[in-house]
């Protein structure tokens, strides 16, 4: 009989190797998914994940996608090296959207290099406000942080809604709800010329690094790490649990809302309802996946933006659903949740317990 057991120490091989696993396992599901669609798996495999980056376009195209999910992440991983369950980074992305929005329709015809980051700025402090409604919640109601950041979003969505439906919807539009294109003062510069990836990319490079600084270099970082770890202590030693809780959220916040800024101020130009078609939520996929590290968040988030151009690749190429990105996203995160199970516990093989045959029992009797 084949049992968990915990493991002493936790695994640190297992810790490491777990994503590669979650990884390997999701592919070879999407092998059997394929043929049991009747469609060519190596075919569907390579379509969705070699061919989108065989070029000079798909790597820029890559890039475009990862930036999102970078600075999306690196303010969770904030959030969750101190325990904090925030699930509301697609409602601060789309605030941040939103936020960056109302200012750039306002100064549509006024030109100037201060324009651009004013924009940024209100798509941070969007994000920011957004966060503060959890974070004050969370300290001052005690209200559960997973309820009250997933009900933000839709929130945050259904505003974004109204206001590409009506005091931002561009009245020259032909009724479609946009808003009006933003002036070239307001968008991001390109990275490569030619290309849509543009200066959002180099945001979010450093918001991971400037994480990995947090924790590795700064004393807040480790008053985060030692809340997540044990509150009894962090009490003990002075770290106050409200404060560390709003810097989480807050920064949480301003990352998420500057991508939702950065978004809008890229390659979109304007303020659309499909402004973000899940960054938020995988952007969770992307800090477990990365182990919460700097280096694992940037290699993660690559893997998932290549997610999002396969599934695309899949719809073009072999008349696929749309579904085929959260499929992928799905088993990726199912897998990668079974394999740290493993992290914590380990298989043992229960050994039968022998029963004593009435000859031995009387035997012992006699001995005794």
């Amino acid at each position: 009989m084949l049992l968990l057991e915990r493991r002493p120490v936790d695994s640190t091989l297992m810790r490491w190797t777990s994503p590669v696993l979650a990884l390997v396992l999701t592919v070879i599901t999407g092998f059997v998914l394929f043929m049991a669609m009747g469609k060519d798996p190596v075919e569907g495999l390579t379509f969705f994940f070699i061919t989108p980056v065989s070029d000079l376009i798909g790597l820029a195209e890559l890039g475009l996608k990862m930036a999102p999910l970078l600075l999306c992440a690196a303010g969770l991983t904030v959030c969750y090296r101190a325990k904090l369950w925030n699930i509301g980074a697609e409602g601060h992305f789309l605030m941040g959207a939103l936020g960056a929005s109302v200012v750039a329709v306002q100064l549509v015809d006024v030109s100037g290099f201060w324009v651009l980051p004013v924009v940024l700025v209100a798509g941070i402090v969007a994000g920011m406000l957004w966060a503060a409604i959890a974070a004050g919640l969370k300290t001052h109601l005690n209200c559960n942080e997973i309820l009250t950041t997933i009900m933000l979003n839709y929130i945050a969505l259904n505003l974004l809604l109204y206001a590409v439906h009506g005091p931002l919807k561009d009245p020259y539009g032909f009724g479609f709800p946009q808003s009006v294109m933003f002036g070239d003062a307001a968008l991001l510069p390109d990275l490569i010329p030619g290309t849509r990836l543009h200066l959002g990319l180099a945001f979010g490079l450093l918001a991971a690094v400037s994480v990995w600084v947090l924790f590795a270099r700064s004393f807040i970082g480790f008053q985060l790490n030692v809340v997540g770890q044990d509150q009894r202590a962090a009490a003990f030693a002075g770290f106050s649990a409200r404060r560390l809780t709003w810097f989480a959220f807050l920064v949480g916040g301003a990352t998420a809302g500057l991508a939702g800024a950065s978004e809008v101020t890229g390659p979109i130009g304007q303020l659309v309802p499909q402004v973000s078609p899940g960054y938020g939520y995988t952007a969770i996929i992307v800090v477990f996946l990365g182990r919460m590290h700097a280096l694992g968040i940037i290699a993660a988030s690559a893997l998932l933006a290549l997610t999002f151009i396969g599934g695309e690749m899949l719809q073009i190429a072999m008349n696929m659903p749309k579904a085929i990105t959260g499929l992928f996203q799905g088993l990726l995160l199912f897998y990668l949740l079974t394999c740290d199970a493993f992290i914590h516990y380990r298989i043992r093989l229960k050994q039968p317990a022998i029963k004593p045959t009435p000859k031995a029992v009387t035997a012992a009797t006699q001995e005794s």
